[in-house]
C-alpha cells in the first residue's frame, strides 16, 4: 500500500516463462505488501503474467529485484513499459481474467 512520497511511475511488466501455476502471483503480493506500491498482477490467457505497479522509483526498483531473486528461476523473458502514474490503484492486489 502506498505511504508518504511522491508516486512518480507507473511500470507495467510483462513475464514470459513458467510462471503461471507455481504461486507467481501469491509470492508478488506478499511482496509488493512489504513496499510502499499499489497495482496489480494477473495471469494473462497467452501464459504470460502481467505486473502493473506505482510508486516511487526506489520502491518499483525493489519491487522487481525482488521479484527476480524469488521467482528469476521461472522467468524466461521480460518486456516492460513505463509511463507517468495515474494513481487509480489504492492498494497491491491478485486480478482474476
Amino acid at each position: 500500500m502506498p505511504r508518504t512520497g511522491t508516486i512518480t511511475e507507473q511500470r507495467t511488466t510483462h513475464y514470459e516463462g513458467h510462471v503461471q501455476g507455481v504461486g507467481f502471483r501469491d509470492t508478488t503480493l506478499e511482496i509488493a505488501d512489504s513496499l510502499a506500491v499499489s497495482g496489480y498482477v494477473q495471469n494473462l490467457p497467452d501464459g504470460r503474467v502481467k505486473l502493473v505497479a506505482e510508486g516511487i522509483s526506489e520502491e518499483l526498483n525493489q519491487l522487481e529485484r525482488s521479484v527476480l531473486q524469488r521467482l528469476g528461476n521461472r522467468i524466461r523473458e521480460t518486456q516492460q513499459e513505463v509511463r507517468p502514474a495515474t494513481q487509480q490503484f489504492s492498494q497491491f492486489e491478485i486480478r482474476y481474467a
